[in-house]
C-alpha cells in the first residue's frame, strides 16, 4: 500500500521501498518497542534519499556520535535539515504495518488525478539560465529493518546493512548514522569499498561527506595506482560528480567468491653491484612497481591526506599465510603532492614465511610516479674489479628532491681496494667515490637524465665519466618512435674479444623506432639511425698525429641499424592452475614448457667522416625451451638456449670501441632446479674462429612466488650483482586472513 506525506520542497524527496520482510529479534522488537521516540521502518527496507547542500547553519545536535567541527558542517546542513524532516513527517503519519505483506512506501508528493504537463517558465532575457548542477546526491540505505529516533536524530539499521553515498559502499551488520552530521557508526563485518579500495573491520567510523574515519581490527585491499583518486571526496559543485554513480559492488559478493584469476603484470627489481647488461644475458627488470597489496591493522585512521595505522602487516601475497610481509609497529602515509606520497613506519621489518624476520633501518621512503632508485638498507653493497677493485659500499643522499627535479649523491668506499691495495693508508683518496644522478621532468613524456661517476679523488680528468640524456617522442612515418639527443664523457663499453673500450667524448642523437609487426607474416621489424661526433681510442697509424700524447682520433658518424625476426613455436605444454600450491608455488606466474625455434637477420652500416666505413650482415638461428612447471620440490625445471651468428663484414671502423672482431659467435646456456626454490644457472658465449671466450655468466637463484632474488658473478668481465624482485600480483575473490592457513614450507 501506499502512504503519501505532505509535498517536500522542489527537489527534496524520500522514497523508501521493500521487496521482502525478514522477522527481527524479540529482543530487538521490544527495545524498540519501549522507544518513545523511535519508529520501526519495517523489513528490508531501502531508503533513498535525494538532497542538495547549501550554507544554513544547522541544529545542535544531542547525539552521542560527536559532531563534525562547525567550519565542516555549514556545507551541508540544509541536506541534514531535510533529511530529519522528511523523516519525521512522513514516519508520524504511516501508520504501522504488522503483516507481512509486500509494500512500497512512497515518501512523495500525491499524484495529481490526472497527469498534468510540466510548465517550466523560462528565464528573462536579462536573467540567463542557472546551470545545471548535475545529477542530485543521493543516500541509500538498505537493509532487513530500520529504526528512527526523532530526538536523537540517529537512524538504526540492522541486517545486511548496505549503504550507498556518492560512490562510497559501506557493508555492516549494523549501522548507525546521524543526520546531523552525516557520521555513520557500524559494527560486526564492515567493509568500505571505494572504487578498488576496500577496507574491513570489526567497528568503523565514518564520516559520509568528509571521508575520515577509523576502523578496528581492520584489513583490506589498496590498489596504489587509484588510491588516491578513490579517497578523495567529489566536491558539492562538482557538475560531473552525477550522484552515486559509479556503483562498486558490494563486499559481501566480492568477499564470499573464491580466490581466482591470479596473474603477474610485473614487480619491482632492486639490484646491488652493477647496473649493466653483461654476457648476453640482460639484467632483470630494474624499477617498477608493486600495485596491490593486502593490509591488516589494530587500528587505522584515515582522511583525504593520509592514514595512519598501528601494528600493521602489508603483503602482495594474494594467498594467505603470505610469504612475504612488512610489518611495522606504526605507519602513516601522507600525500603530499597527486604523484607523490611519503610513508614513515617504525619497528619496521620483513618477514618470511611467519617467522624468520630482517630488520629495515630505514624508516622513511617516498613512493611517487617517477623513476627512482630504491635502496631499503642504510647502505648498497655493489661489485666492480675494473674500477673499484672490487666490492664496495654506498650511500645515496636527495640534495633536490621535487616534482620535476631530483639530484642525489651517492658516496663510495672501496671496501676490498682498502683491504688488498692501500697499504695501511685508509684515508688514500684512491679509496673513495662518488657518483651523482640528475632526473628532470621537462614534459608530458620528456626527460632529462644525467650521471656523473668519480671512483677515485685523483687524476679526476682520467677517472670522470659522465654522460647527459634527454628523451622525447616523436612521430615519425605515421609511428611513434623515440628521440635521444647525448653528451657523455669517458664512457666505457664493452666490445667482445677487443675487451673494454673507452669513448672519450661523444655527442649526437639517435632516432629509434617501435617494434614494427611486418603484416600477418609473424616477422617484427626494428631499426635506429644516428649521428654523433666521437673522440676515441684508434689504432690506426694514418689517422693518429706522429708526436702525440695519446691514441686518440676525432670523427663524425652516421649509423644506421635494423633487425628482423621470427620464433617458430614447436610444441608447448600445459601450465599448472594458478594455485599456492601448483603452478604459482615458486614463480609469480605458472611455467609453460615450450620449445621454440626462432631466426634474424641484422644489418648495421656506419660511415665516418674520414671518408671510412663498415657494414655488417648478421644471421642468427637458435633454439630455446623449457621443462617442467618448476612446482615439484626438485629437477622440475630445466630451461637452455642455443645459438648461432654469422656476420658479413665489409670495411672496418677507423674507432676501436665499434670494430666489428667477432663475426662468428655461439651462445649457451642452461638454468636447473636444485632443491625447492633454488635454480643453477650459466650463460656463456664464445668466439667460434678464435675459441676465446668472450663472456660467461653464473648465476644462483632462489625463486618463491612473491620474491625472488638472484646472485650473478661474471669472471670474464669482473662485475658481480645482486638482485631483489618482488612480485606484483591481481586477482579477483576474497582473500583469507594472514593467518588463516597452516604455514607451508617452501620446500
Amino acid at each position: 500500500m501506499t502512504h503519501a506525506a505532505p509535498p517536500p520542497e522542489p527537489h527534496h524527496v524520500v522514497h523508501l521501498s521493500s521487496t521482502a520482510i525478514s522477522s527481527t529479534s524479540s529482543s530487538v522488537r521490544s527495545q524498540l518497542a519501549a522507544a518513545k521516540d523511535a519508529t520501526l521502518l519495517g523489513g528490508a527496507v531501502s531508503i533513498g534519499y535525494r538532497v542538495e547542500q547549501n550554507n544554513t547553519a544547522p541544529e545542535a545536535s544531542s547525539s552521542s556520535i560527536p559532531p563534525l567541527p562547525v567550519s565542516d558542517v555549514e556545507n551541508r546542513d540544509h541536506m541534514i535539515a531535510k533529511l530529519k524532516k522528511f523523516a519525521s513527517e512522513t514516519i508520524a503519519q504511516a501508520p504501522e504495518n504488522s503483516n507481512n505483506n509486500l509494500r512500497t512506501l512512497d515518501f512523495s508528493a500525491p499524484a495529481p488525478a490526472a497527469p498534468e504537463p510540466v510548465q517550466t517558465p523560462l528565464p528573462a532575457p536579462s536573467q540567463p539560465a542557472p546551470a545545471s548542477t548535475g545529477g542530485d546526491r543521493i543516500i541509500e540505505l538498505n537493509s532487513n529493518y530500520q529504526e528512527y529516533d526523532a530526538q536523537r536524530q540517529i537512524v538504526t539499521a540492522e541486517g545486511d546493512v548496505l549503504l550507498r553515498y556518492d560512490g562510497t559502499v559501506l557493508d555492516a551488520d549494523r549501522l548507525q548514522v546521524n543526520l546531523e552530521n552525516l557520521i555513520g557508526v557500524g559494527e560486526g563485518n564492515v567493509a568500505l569499498t571505494r572504487g578498488q579500495q576496500v577496507i574491513r573491520g570489526d567497528r568503523f567510523t565514518y564520516n559520509l561527506v568528509q571521508d575520515t574515519g577509523n576502523v578496528l581490527n581492520a584489513s583490506g585491499e589498496v590498489f596504489i595506482p587509484t588510491a588516491r583518486a578513490d579517497f578523495t571526496p567529489s566536491l558539492p559543485t562538482d557538475v560531473t560528480a552525477g550522484g552515486i554513480a559509479p556503483r562498486p559492488l558490494s563486499d559481501r559478493i566480492t568477499a564470499n567468491q573464491p580466490l581466482q584469476q591470479v596473474t603477474s603484470p610485473g614487480g619491482v627489481g632492486i639490484t646491488a653491484g652493477s647496473d649493466r647488461g653483461f654476457g648476453g644475458v640482460p639484467l632483470p627488470q630494474q624499477g617498477g612497481e608493486i600495485r596491490r597489496l593486502r593490509v591488516e591493522a589494530d587500528t587505522i585512521n584515515f582522511d583525504p591526506q593520509g592514514w595512519q595505522a598501528t601494528n600493521v602487516s602489508i603483503t602482495n601475497d594474494p594467498f594467505s599465510p603470505p610469504e612475504l610481509e612488512l610489518r611495522a609497529d606504526t605507519v602513516t602515509l601522507t600525500r603530499e603532492t597527486p604523484s607523490r606520497d611519503r610513508i614513515r613506519t617504525t619497528g619496521q621489518r620483513l618477514v618470511f614465511d611467519q617467522g624468520f624476520s630482517i630488520p629495515i633501518p630505514r624508516n622513511e621512503q617516498v613512493i611517487d610516479r617517477r623513476q627512482r632508485q630504491v635502496t631499503p638498507g642504510l647502505v648498497n653493497l655493489g661489485y666492480d674489479s675494473e674500477d673499484r677493485g672490487g666490492l664496495f659500499v654506498e650511500r645515496s643522499f636527495n640534495v633536490i628532491d621535487s616534482e620535476a627535479v631530483r639530484v642525489s649523491v651517492t658516496p663510495q668506499v672501496f671496501v676490498q681496494q682498502a683491504i688488498t691495495e692501500s697499504g695501511g693508508n685508509i684515508f688514500s683518496p684512491d679509496l673513495f667515490g662518488v657518483r651523482g644522478s640528475l632526473d628532470a621532468t621537462l614534459g608530458p613524456q620528456t626527460t632529462l637524465t644525467g650521471l656523473a661517476v668519480l671512483p677515485g679523488f685523483t687524476d679526476i680528468a682520467d677517472n670522470l665519466r659522465a654522460s647527459l640524456r634527454l628523451r622525447t617522442p616523436v612521430n615519425l612515418l605515421e609511428r611513434p618512435h623515440g628521440l635521444t639527443v647525448e653528451y657523455s664523457y669517458r664512457d666505457r663499453l664493452y666490445n667482445g674479444s677487443l675487451g673494454y673500450q673507452t669513448v672519450r667524448s661523444s655527442i649526437g642523437g639517435i632516432v629509434t623506432s617501435p617494434v614494427i609487426p611486418i603484416g600477418d607474416t609473424g616477422f617484427n621489424l626494428s631499426y635506429q639511425a644516428g649521428a654523433q661526433y666521437i673522440t676515441a681510442d684508434s689504432d690506426r697509424i694514418d689517422l693518429l698525429e706522429p708526436d702525440r700524447n695519446n691514441n686518440r682520433i676525432s670523427l663524425g658518424r652516421l649509423q644506421g641499424s635494423a633487425a628482423l625476426s621470427r620464433g617458430f613455436l614447436l610444441w608447448q605444454g600445459t601450465p599448472l592452475p594458478a594455485t599456492a600450491t601448483q603452478g604459482l608455488r615458486y614463480t609469480p606466474t605458472p611455467i609453460v614448457p615450450y620449445v621454440q625455434v626462432y631466426g634474424g637477420v641484422r644489418g648495421d652500416a656506419s660511415f665516418y667522416s674520414n671518408g671510412d666505413q663498415q657494414t655488417l650482415l648478421t644471421g642468427t638461428i637458435g633454439i630455446q625451451g623449457q621443462f617442467g612447471n618448476f612446482s615439484r620440490p626438485y629437477l622440475d625445471y630445466t630451461g637452455f638456449n642455443l645459438a648461432y651468428s654469422q656476420g658479413l663484414l665489409g670495411g672496418s671502423s677507423p674507432f676501436l670501441f665499434d670494430r666489428t672482431a667477432d663475426t662468428r659467435i655461439l651462445s649457451a646456456g642452461i638454468t636447473q632446479q636444485i632443491y625447492g626454490p633454488f635454480r643453477l644457472g650459466v650463460q656463456t658465449s664464445i668466439n667460434v674462429d678464435t675459441g676465446q671466450e668472450l663472456s660467461t655468466d653464473y648465476f644462483l637463484e632462489y625463486s618463491r612466488r612473491t620474491y625472488g632474488v638472484v646472485l650473478r658473478y661474471n669472471p670474464a668481465l669482473e662485475l658481480g650483482s645482486l638482485t631483489l624482485r618482488i612480485s606484483d600480483f591481481n586477482w579477483v575473490g576474497g582473500t583469507d586472513p594472514f593467518s588463516g592457513s597452516d604455514v607451508r614450507s617452501p620446500f
